[in-house]
């Protein structure tokens, strides 16, 4: 008998008055035989197609809790997100009121089967600053991080949990630099840098251990800003189940795979990747670009899926990013929220098209979606699909896209087509 019709039977025969709990899903890591890795979500294989998620409206900033909106963006974003093929997105946190979180994670997966990635920074974007080092600091996180699994745990719709958010990049005193007595009477930079990244590291592991006391059925994973401090994490952090990686190399990944394999063998999901849509030196969208480099990206993932010819250990990826955020540029200017900016932040080469500029990075313009100051039916900001967003749905879900795409694989660099004679 089903659980369902058990508790029917039971009803009208004892007058029973209780609540039925949904099953929670089974999401494991498993290794095959020759080493390479799958995610089983109910013991079916699972590749994250992933976005990560933060629909800000235009004329707010991060401070604003998406997730209290009234107007229900994932209702929208949702939909259009199915039709592409999305079947995962990712979250940095729940938020200030959980249960708004988790109404949105419930929504999503019961509406469109969308599952999600829920993250928590360890305090490291937090203010006052982080301080690893500090056992106060510490307790006070783990017991943070904690009752977020508590509350989330039984949730439809947890793929697995992400603790940090490019922390590592702390240890050589980059970002949130932090420090303790013992640290400061060690001599060489690199000592100093390697003494944080054990504290660091072996902390993360603590809690993962933690979290899956509480919850057997999710994963855990150690989120980690490329590949720094991995061969640290190899000996610190064993009870993570995976490493989410924020990577951005370009058209491909190049090593990066073989580095992760090399220094800390855990199957990856790439938390963060993508290309923007501004080209830095014409001065204009340029929506060609993004498409092709997200499609470029998308298909040296899919190479290094378990059984592809590359190294076996990825398990999908979220591309940065949903839709635009206007804010992004000026976070504390709040007339610039109201403005489409683009000032590049940062610089990366590995996106030729535009790396003359310099600082060619416009965060403001990752999405895949553009939003327009005119409002929907719904209340919200108008998405305006780009071309990337098209490429894209035409690989996840168009099965002749797929096999042109095969047939291109298979045909060696320079073969000529021959045109056969339909006369």
């Amino acid at each position: 008998m089903k659980r369902r019709t058990i508790a029917i039977f039971l009803i009208l025969i004892f007058g029973f008055n209780f609540e039925l709990k949904a099953e929670t899903d089974k999401i494991v890591i498993k290794k095959l035989k020759n080493g390479h890795y799958q995610m089983l979500v109910n013991e079916k294989p699972y590749v994250v197609k992933g976005v990560c998620y933060a629909p800000i409206p235009i004329g707010k900033s991060h401070l604003t809790n998406f997730m209290c909106d009234p107007n229900k963006p994932w209702v929208v974003d949702g939909k259009i997100m199915q039709e592409m093929g999305i079947n995962t997105i990712r979250l940095y946190h729940a938020g200030d009121e959980p249960k708004f979180c988790k109404a949105m994670i419930e929504d999503l997966y019961k509406l469109y089967g969308i599952r999600t990635i829920l993250g928590h920074n360890l305090g490291f974007w937090d203010y006052p600053p982080p301080n690893y080092g500090d056992e106060e600091f510490i307790k006070e996180i783990t017991e943070e991080t904690l009752k977020m699994i508590e509350y989330f745990k039984d949730t439809q719709g947890i793929l697995f949990w992400n603790l940090g958010n490019e922390n590592n990049y702390s240890f050589d005193g980059r970002i949130n630099p932090w420090s303790t007595p013992e640290i400061d009477e060690l001599k060489s930079h690199r000592d100093k840098t390697n003494a944080r990244a054990k504290i660091y590291y072996s902390f993360v592991n603590e809690v993962a251990k933690k979290i899956k006391e509480i919850d057997p059925n999710h994963p855990v994973s150690l989120g980690n800003g490329e590949t720094v401090g991995l061969k640290i994490a190899a000996g610190n952090c064993p009870d993570v189940d995976l490493l989410g990686c924020i990577v951005y190399r370009g058209k491909v990944f190049g090593t990066f795979f073989k580095e992760v394999k090399r220094k800390f063998d855990k199957p990856v999901v790439l938390t963060e990747y993508g290309c923007d849509a501004y080209n830095a030196v014409k001065q204009k969208e340029d929506q060609r670009n993004q498409a092709k480099f997200l499609r470029s990206q998308w298909l040296d993932l899919e190479k290094n899926f378990a059984n592809g010819e590359g190294i076996g250990n990825c398990l999908g990826g979220a591309i940065f990013e949903w839709t635009d955020e206007w804010w992004k540029t000026s976070e504390s200017d709040r007339d610039s929220w109201l403005v489409h900016d683009i000032s590049a932040s940062w610089g990366m080469g590995a996106y030729d098209f535009d790396a003359k500029a310099g600082k060619n990075m416009n965060e403001e313009w990752f999405g895949l979606l553009a939003i327009s100051e005119e409002l929907d039916e719904s209340g919200n900001n108008k998405r305006i699909p780009r071309k990337a967003y098209y490429v894209l749905r035409a690989l996840w879900n168009d099965k002749v896209a797929r096999e042109k795409e095969t047939e291109k694989k298979k045909k060696p660099k320079g073969a000529k087509v021959i045109k056969k004679n339909t006369k």
